[in-house]
């Protein structure tokens, strides 16, 4: 069947019939099975973008997945840690945002949170030069990931511009990544049968 036969007919949804939607059932699945390739893809978008930093933003994604998977984090978690910024790109002002929202189909709540929210608690290593409140992280004090988000951008964020870390390749990263990728735990879109 060629692309103009396997697509749906209708000219407004309300007019779609089962048979449009089964059609297009089989382009998601099949487009959905690409996701890794596309979120890899942009992740190398971050190569030789310096924006300042004394590593470019790949390596610093990359440094900062490296800190996490030789800790013996998850590899859920090393994945998010992997593709924080993945963001930096499209969001130059909500970076955490689109992340977040890249990675929330895929990790559990807490790592989804951290993400969305390491921008923020980030910002107490840095903050206070731009005339701003390091402290901005405290109105989320007492939420069950705050210490944990806290800890990731310690141990993991902050500490990742260092020029002669001997960070892994994406190369290693990438079957992870493709894991993580291939079954959806939090959407909409997929139930759980399929």
């Amino acid at each position: 069947m060629n692309e103009v036969q396997s697509r749906a007919t209708f000219r407004s949804m309300d007019e779609a019939r089962p048979e449009d939607w089964a059609i297009i059932g089989n382009h998601f699945m099949h487009y959905g099975k690409g996701l890794a390739d596309r979120v890899l893809d942009h992740l190398r978008l971050l190569d030789g973008d310096y924006g300042g930093f004394p590593v470019d933003r790949l390596q610093h994604s990359l440094q900062t997945a490296t800190r996490a998977h030789r800790a013996g984090e998850s590899e859920d978690y090393v994945a998010a840690a992997l593709l924080h910024d993945i963001g930096d790109t499209l969001g130059s002002y909500n970076h955490p945002d689109i992340a977040a929202a890249i990675l929330k189909p895929f990790v559990d709540e807490k790592l989804h949170w951290i993400v969305e929210h390491h921008g923020i608690f980030q910002g107490y290593y840095f903050f206070h030069y731009l005339g701003m409140d390091r402290d901005m992280r405290e109105q989320f004090r007492g939420h069950e990931h705050f210490e944990e988000t806290a800890r990731f951008c310690e141990i993991y964020d902050q500490a990742a511009f260092d020029e002669a870390y001997d960070s892994a390749p994406l190369a290693f990263f990438e079957p992870m990544v493709r894991r993580t990728f291939a079954a959806p735990k939090r959407t909409i879109y997929v139930t759980q049968s399929e």
